[in-house]
């Protein structure tokens, strides 16, 4: 079996095969599973480590909130690594999480590993938690009946070692690093699913349906659903910038859709007018992270956050509300691409 790199330091993946036999005494264990590169590989060292009988993969699928393209990669990978998955549905419980503004951390500690360790009954719980993530910087190896192997490993060398195990791992197209649920591109409270949900769904496919029909290659895509809550406005995210036509069929497809009051290409650095609820308000750590963590990986360019108290006592997190270029005058904000379909809400 081949070996990853920690530094100066070859680390053997039978190492990692040999730590989860240890800890999972032999015993049969259950994979937090999403198809992706950290779950794929951890479920290939307890393949190897258990035996395909004694492993099994349980995915969380949110619905319309799953990329169409991610479903199918879960179905190809659990036939890659010749092993049982099963699907639990967690959409009804992400539009609880999410009224009180976007937690990606709250729906992977109570929807995503929740509903994966009930079904486990009682079997040991494996995660693709790692250095790359806020989980695996913050976690322990072992807790609580879940299992992070890879936790002392980053991004690179998850790679190599999916390589090493001769992993073949498809992408859904929304980045090359870091790919997930489209309701993490919803920046304001989850309260009208047929309205807020709706549009972070259905804008995300249909850009990517149109840059695969094109055959552009993008290493970052997402439609990021901003504005006020009576007011949808979709944020286009895509790195490196198509060509013109390209980014015309992508606004007319975009603005037709009835529940989009407005397309904004970013194509320069961003300002965002953020509200945060009291806690957030008050922790300079959370806010660094929400900016830093959780928004500026995703947007095609840099972005600046001002931040604002929120008088709504029911936003519990951030609600997004604007998005302005960073030119400093008034004619640059119209340099967003910005179209306003016909008939859009006032």
């Amino acid at each position: 079996m081949g070996t990853i790199i920690d530094g100066a330091r070859p680390v053997p993946a039978d190492a990692l095969v040999s730590e989860i036999r240890e800890v999972a005494g032999g015993s049969p264990v259950v994979i937090a599973f999403s198809g992706g590169l950290d779950s794929s590989t951890v479920a290939a060292l307890a393949r190897d480590a258990l035996g395909a009988s004694n492993v099994l993969l349980v995915t969380v699928n949110m619905g319309d909130y799953n990329y169409r393209r991610g479903n199918q990669i879960v179905l190809e990978m659990a036939e890659q690594l010749g092993l049982q998955q099963r699907c639990l549905l967690g959409q009804k419980m992400q539009h609880t999480v999410q009224r009180g503004g976007p937690a990606c951390n709250r729906c992977t500690r109570e929807i995503k590993l929740g509903l994966v360790k009930a079904a486990a009954r009682g079997r040991l719980v494996l995660t693709g938690s790692n250095r790359s993530d806020t989980w695996g910087q913050m976690g322990v190896k072992v807790n609580n009946g879940y299992y992070a192997p890879l936790l002392d490993l980053d991004k690179p060398q998850i790679r190599s070692l999916a390589d090493a195990l001769a992993l073949r791992i498809p992408r859904i197209g929304e980045h090359t690093g870091r790919e997930g649920c489209k309701l993490k591109h919803l920046l304001k409270p989850l309260i009208n699913p047929e309205y807020h949900g709706r549009a972070v769904a259905e804008a995300n496919e249909v850009l990517l349906a149109r840059l695969r029909e094109a055959g552009f290659h993008a290493t970052l895509a997402n439609v990021k659903i901003a504005g006020p809550m009576r007011r949808n406005i979709a944020l286009v995210n895509v790195q490196p910038a198509p060509p013109g036509e390209l980014l015309g069929r992508i606004r007319d497809d975009l603005a037709a859709l009835p529940v989009i009051d407005e397309v904004r290409f970013i194509d320069r650095p961003t300002r965002l007018i953020v509200k945060a609820g009291p806690a957030l308000a008050g922790d300079a750590n959370g806010r660094y992270w929400v900016e830093h963590g959780r928004l500026a990986p995703d947007f095609a360019h840099p972005i600046e956050v001002d931040w604002l108290l929120s008088r709504d006592g029911r936003l519990h997190t951030f609600h997004v509300v604007d998005a302005v270029a960073l030119d400093g005058t008034v004619e640059a904000t119209a340099g967003f691409q910005s179209f306003t379909p016909e008939g859009a809400r006032r």
